[in-house]
């Protein structure tokens, strides 16, 4: 992918996800040793039609040594929708939550949904207590219109924020929230220790898998591929770009 195509793409999309993209991709220079992370030649820049309007994907992957894959994936449907899609997985040496977050944005010109969460990967779904006692010293935000979490969601923490954030001021309250949970987490993740027992990275591996297999529930992401790409590019898609996991 040119960086030309890099800069029109982000350069057209919602304003947050613009910036929540520049602010993610600065934490991640920042705070982690970051190398390139080999994405498959045909995934990396992809062109479709989604009923007839263009569909726009771009992936920009890394690795660091305490994670096997950060992806930032944008997207677009011609002027229609905008899409911010990041997970931060683990290297299962680590025992760290993952950290994800998602934007869309409408015709309305206003995003309809924004998430941001630390998943536990333990088998209790809860965080590691130096997360918990981080976030719980967060300052206290109310945002006018929260959304409900979907049915599969029981992967989310207790600290998972999921908005419908109304104008600007909300808007920029979601971008800083985003940028201290991604801020806390590179910090903590470069503190921890890598995992000598085998039974206890079998544990990470077996939380990263359950945590892929309750994303790719995700019906709408699923039928908007679908539509575009069909079923068999679908399942290479999300099993390869979105939500793989270590075997």
């Amino acid at each position: 992918m040119s960086k030309s195509m890099e800069v029109s793409l982000r350069s057209r999309q919602h304003s947050l996800i613009r910036r929540l993209a520049d602010c993610i991709e600065a934490v991640w220079h920042a705070q982690l040793e970051l190398s390139p992370y080999l994405v498959p030649e045909d995934l990396g820049y992809i062109e479709g039609s989604l009923e007839g309007e263009r569909l726009v994907i771009e992936n920009h992957c890394y690795q660091a040594p305490q994670f096997r894959k950060l992806h930032l994936e944008l997207a677009q449907v011609s002027n229609g929708l905008d899409i911010l899609h990041c997970v931060m997985f683990p290297n299962p040496e680590y025992a760290l939550p993952i950290f994800g977050s998602d934007l869309v944005g409408g015709r309305s010109g206003s995003i309809s949904a924004a998430i941001v969460d630390l998943s536990p990967v333990s088998v209790d779904r809860a965080l590691p207590e130096s997360y918990q006692s981080a976030l719980s010293l967060l300052s206290k935000i109310e945002f006018s219109q929260p959304r409900a979490l979907p049915e599969w969601g029981d992967i989310f923490s207790e600290f998972c924020l999921f908005v419908h954030p109304v104008g600007v001021q909300e808007e920029d309250m979601f971008l800083h929230r985003v940028q201290e949970f991604l801020t806390l987490h590179c910090q903590i993740a470069s503190r921890e220790m890598a995992l000598t027992s085998n039974l206890d990275i079998t544990k990470v591996v077996a939380g990263q898998r359950y945590y892929c297999m309750k994303q790719q529930k995700n019906d709408k992401t699923r039928r908007v591929l679908e539509k575009s790409f069909g079923a068999e590019w679908t399942d290479r898609y999300m099993n390869t770009m979105l939500f793989d996991y270590v075997a």
